[in-house]
């Protein structure tokens, strides 16, 4: 499964708008735009799932700068994001 980022989308772009376009060089998993949860408005990006590689890598050289929407679009493979370190609580030493 092939993670792909489509940034600088059309604020009025759908997931079915997405799916369409990526379809066309095959299977499409799952399209999602992302949503702003403080505007409930698209956060301008989202992220397409391809189950075959070589599918999503000719998506991905396919679409990167072309027209989606009337907005040209930058298309990558997702970065998968870095772990966040956990905290922990400092402990004291109360023997002292």
């Amino acid at each position: 499964m092939v993670r792909i980022y489509v940034g600088n989308l059309a604020f009025r772009s759908k997931d079915s708008d997405i799916h369409k376009a990526f379809s066309k060089y095959g299977e499409v998993a799952k399209a999602s735009v992302a949503i702003d949860p403080a505007t409930g408005r698209s956060a301008g990006f989202a992220f397409v799932e391809m189950p075959n590689d070589s599918e999503a890598r000719a998506a991905i050289a396919g679409l990167h700068n072309k027209e989606i929407n009337s907005r040209v679009v930058t298309v990558s493979e997702a970065v998968p994001e870095p772990e966040k370190p956990r905290y922990e609580k400092p402990r004291y030493d109360r023997r002292r």
